[in-house]
């Protein structure tokens, strides 16, 4: 019997979905269990802001509700002195703008759509790196809530953007999208601009150029991917482009899946120069008459450069008919130059391997 079921497939087909079920079960308790924690967390919270426990009794109030929570609910953690403490930020932060929804409450006014039943969906863990950075700025809070959201950070990646101020650079970069895009989708492509975008995860020499800075970036694709933000699939490096009878080469061309087009990077080591514009538009042109097809939206074009002058940068993208953005880049990875030429290739250490 137990050969006739190993080559059922039926049978194991049945298996595999009882185990595929058993892991949505898991992940669906462990939702449950953050939710319920958090609404604890958050009563609590509640409880000491309202009741203004420290000032009615005293200094050690947060030590001696610890010690007595835990003797009344042993073996349970949670109930240290410092995260009582952030029960009470945690609810003095959000309390104006998100409250929990009652029957007939038409106060809860959320902030940018976002909810209190969206505040329970983001690990402790979570919360406690924002409210850390994020101290009494509700807008900045939710901000970095609502991308932990939609893009699944993981804790470490969340620290990375909060403490590369990802909030103060979402959108600034220079553009003229309002006025070369349709709306939606210049609102949006705004949106997934940065300045500066920030290159702290490559480490190269300090008299670098151009190439070992693209060279860096490709040897940090997915590193990279993260800091251009959601939506973004790599295409190519120095992408070829037949134009008329002339040979073009494309920095990076990625397509991004939220704006549904291609997206057109020139990385300059140098400051922005107006005749950077001139070459961008020409490849972001060549790319809406090559690559793309009817389904896609305008391709848009992104210069990277060192530094640039903001009131010129502004001019440059006024007098392009292409939709172009201009922002900064960020290195402070950078190691001597005599120190990283001492350093073995990958080519010589594959050498004396071999």
């Amino acid at each position: 019997m137990e050969n006739i079921l190993k080559t059922d497939n039926g049978y194991k087909e049945w298996i595999e979905s009882i185990s595929q079920r058993y892991a949505q079960c898991q992940i669906k308790a462990a939702v449950s269990v953050n939710r319920e924690m958090l609404l604890l967390y958050w009563s609590l919270g509640k409880d000491i802001t309202e009741l203004k426990a420290k000032s009615q009794w005293g200094s050690n109030f947060y030590d001696t509700l610890s010690k007595d929570l835990k003797k009344v609910i042993p073996n349970v953690k949670g109930f240290s002195a410092t995260n009582l403490k952030y029960m009470c930020r945690f609810y003095t932060l959000y309390k104006s703008e998100i409250r929990p929804q009652v029957v007939d409450e038409l106060e809860n006014q959320p902030v940018d759509g976002f909810t209190f039943d969206d505040l329970l969906l983001i690990p402790w863990g979570h919360h406690r790196y924002i409210i850390d950075h994020c101290s009494n700025d509700v807008e900045k809070a939710i901000f970095y809530l609502k991308k932990t959201i939609q893009n699944n950070w993981s804790r470490a990646v969340l620290l990375n953007f909060l403490d590369t101020n990802l909030y103060e650079r979402q959108g600034k970069a220079i553009t003229n999208f309002e006025s070369r895009l349709p709306a939606e989708q210049s609102e949006l492509a705004q949106e997934v601009t940065k300045d500066p975008y920030n290159f702290d995860f490559l480490t190269i020499r300090e008299d670098y150029d151009e190439k070992e800075l693209k060279d860096a970036l490709m040897d940090n694709i997915t590193r990279f991917l993260l800091e251009l933000g959601t939506g973004f699939a790599f295409v190519g490096r120095e992408y070829r482009l037949v134009v008329g009878n002339t040979e073009e080469y494309i920095d990076m061309l990625f397509y991004n899946i939220q704006l549904h087009c291609y997206v057109v990077i020139e990385v300059k080591v140098t400051a922005f120069k107006p005749a950077d514009i001139g070459q961008l538009g020409t490849y972001v042109a060549a790319v809406n008459h090559i690559l793309k097809s009817d389904s896609d939206a305008p391709s848009i074009g992104l210069l990277i450069c060192k530094t640039k002058d903001n009131v010129l940068a502004q001019y440059a993208t006024e007098s392009s008919s292409e939709p172009i953005g201009i922002s900064e880049y960020q290195l402070n990875s950078l190691l001597p130059k005599q120190f990283k030429g001492s350093l073995p290739t990958i080519e010589e250490i594959e050498s004396e391997l071999r």
